[in-house]
């Protein structure tokens, strides 16, 4: 059987491999597809499909989805909708990530301001010199903080400096849901509910959010996820049925940023069947 993974993350954004690394690590997974799902940037799709190509050259078939993970504002809480199948070029798309991309610039100098108040000596150029142009999201900050001697880990920077309720911590300016599904589809893509147990949510706040996604125009929910444990998956793929949606599946591999986490194997027991795909695309040509 065939195996898929479509929520990927590269050095594009906070993930510690190249697109292209990321595309031969999945063909050494032996992985008929991924997602390349860089948050709010769709500058790695072109080095991944060139990747993919070459690797197909070579006896190596793999496909390449071009994907985004947008953030978005959703009762006082950020959460994450997936474009799937997203149009690279869509003018109107990577405007909007271009502006989502400013205003994370402008919340990361006033992030490393308050953080340089707490006595570290951090910069967005300090930043930019470890990581280029990657969109910077608090990993970095973590992983800048780790490097030089101010947390033991990247858990402990997030506890300490980097979560919600940190007084260094400033919050973004967001999409709301319609705006990025509104995006996605724009772009020719399918809108999917990343994570949706991620957020701390009861089982009733989870089924609220589906349904007011879905009145937003939905396509899907990540029903197959790293993080699932007991019922989770059964859970989310009741509803899916319920709010008609398709379902998808990813890892959210990251690197080295997340270790424990393997391209296409999450933990160890994660298996999307190539199915999935063939019924996302189905849904994609019905749309």
């Amino acid at each position: 059987m065939k195996y898929i993974d479509l929520h990927v993350h590269s050095n594009v954004s906070d993930g510690t491999l190249t697109p292209s690394e990321v595309v031969k690590l999945a063909v050494k997974n032996q992985l008929a597809a991924i997602a390349l799902t860089d948050h709010d940037t769709l500058t790695g799709i072109p080095q991944a499909q060139a990747a993919a190509l070459s690797e197909t050259k070579d006896g190596n078939p793999i496909q390449v989805i071009p994907g985004t993970e947008l953030s978005v504002f959703y009762r006082k809480r950020d959460i994450h909708i997936l474009g799937l199948f997203v149009d690279e070029n869509n003018s109107t798309l990577y405007q909007a990530l271009e502006n989502a991309r400013l205003k994370r610039d402008e919340r990361n100098e006033k992030m490393t301001a308050n953080l340089r108040s707490a006595g570290i000596d951090i910069t967005v150029d300090k930043l930019r010199l470890e990581e280029g142009d990657a969109v910077l999201t608090r990993a970095h900050f973590a992983k800048f903080m780790v490097k030089y001697g101010y947390c033991k880990s990247m858990q402990d920077a997030f506890t300490r400096y980097l979560n919600d309720d940190s007084p260094y911590y400033v919050p973004r300016e967001y999409l709301s849901p319609a705006e990025a599904i509104d995006l996605i589809h724009t772009a020719g893509g399918l809108s999917v509910a990343a994570h949706p147990l991620l957020y701390k949510y009861t089982l009733e706040e989870v089924e609220q959010m589906v349904s007011y996604l879905t009145e937003r125009g939905l396509d899907g929910i990540e029903a197959i996820y790293s993080s699932n444990t007991g019922f989770d998956e059964g859970r989310m793929k009741h509803l899916a049925n319920k709010y008609n949606l398709v379902i998808t599946g990813g890892s959210d591999f990251h690197g080295a940023n997340k270790p424990d986490l393997n391209l296409g194997f999450g933990r160890g027991n994660l298996k999307i069947p190539f199915s999935i795909l063939e019924k996302l695309e189905e849904r994609l040509r019905l749309c």
